[in-house]
């Protein structure tokens, strides 16, 4: 049978955190974790728009305990700061949903000096997930990485977009946000691979959206002025994405379904994962490849500079 929101199992007395809930896929995931008893912790940065979602979570969910959490992952020092202000004040964790992205951005850095995307997408959730370990590894918690089939653009990861603005890395778009992605999958399988060595009660799971109808798909394309690029995709997007609603649907399997053990990707199981009810679907080889998880995590404490033992 297919997997649909009425599988979600009660979810009283779980704590779960959500980066990005002021997009679509967020405020979605929110609403449905409220809708199932979980407390929830959720991150923004801008005060109006996290304003606008939690009168929606209230208004969809009422009842929600929600505390806000400012967040920045493109900002390595206010991640670290705000994690771990959640570790001295969080008695437990059992959900962590690591959602915020952005996506074809022009060249931009973070405050770090690295990529925007790959600053954001993996290195800022890196550390964001690094940070809340201690939380995390006391109860049998689960993390799940938003992917994307975008990183199946890509066929690996050039390590200089994990270096700072000295790096003579020819700067493409679409393959540093499939890189990005890739990261995203390297990360969640490797961590699978070491709480089960650690034996931890830890399960990490990957999930993606398909092709969801979420402002992901314009903000991204328009940051320093509207492109025929962007317009094109918005287009693209009218015609064929699902609802953003809809597109949290994986991510939400991934973060309930108790039949999962860990390491498996969710996504839609239609139209090339581009839409439909979620389901276990498949990732390129390069996803699986335990040898590029292990120098990409070295690299990304490097980076962050926070060792993440597991």
């Amino acid at each position: 049978m297919s997997w649909s929101t009425k599988d979600i199992p009660d979810l009283s007395g779980k704590t779960a955190a959500i980066t990005g809930v002021t997009g679509g896929l967020g405020v979605n995931i929110a609403i449905e974790l409220g809708r199932h008893g979980a407390s929830l912790i959720v991150s923004a940065r801008d005060d109006s728009r996290a304003a606008t979602a939690l009168d929606l979570i209230a208004k969809e969910a009422p009842g929600t305990k929600v505390d806000v959490v400012e967040l920045d992952l493109a900002d390595l020092a206010q991640t670290k700061s705000a994690a771990a202000g959640l570790v001295d004040s969080v008695h437990h964790l059992d959900i962590l949903i690591n959602n915020a992205g952005v996506m074809a951005t022009p060249k931009r850095l973070t405050v770090d000096g690295f990529e925007l995307q790959m600053g954001t997408n993996h290195l800022g959730h890196f550390a964001w997930t690094a940070t809340l370990w201690p939380l995390l590894k006391s109860s049998q918690s689960r993390v799940v990485t938003v992917a994307s089939f975008a990183h199946s653009w890509v066929r690996g990861i050039d390590l200089r977009s994990l270096t700072t603005q000295g790096s003579p890395r020819r700067y493409r778009r679409w393959q540093s946000y499939g890189e990005s992605k890739l990261a995203n999958l390297l990360f969640a399988l490797e961590l699978d691979r070491r709480v089960k060595e650690a034996g931890l009660r830890v399960t990490s799971v990957a999930a993606h959206p398909g092709y969801a109808s979420t402002n992901l798909t314009s903000s991204g394309p328009t940051i320093g002025g509207n492109s025929l690029q962007a317009i094109g995709m918005h287009q693209i997007t009218r015609a064929i994405a699902q609802p953003a609603a809809m597109g949290a649907w994986p991510l939400l399997m991934a973060a309930t379904d108790p039949e999962l053990s860990g390491g498996e990707y969710i996504g839609p199981s239609h139209l090339r994962q581009m839409r439909g009810n979620p389901r276990i679907v498949g990732m390129t080889r390069t996803a699986h490849d335990p040898e590029l998880a292990d120098i990409l995590w070295t690299a990304s404490e490097s980076a962050v500079e926070t060792e993440f033992t597991v």
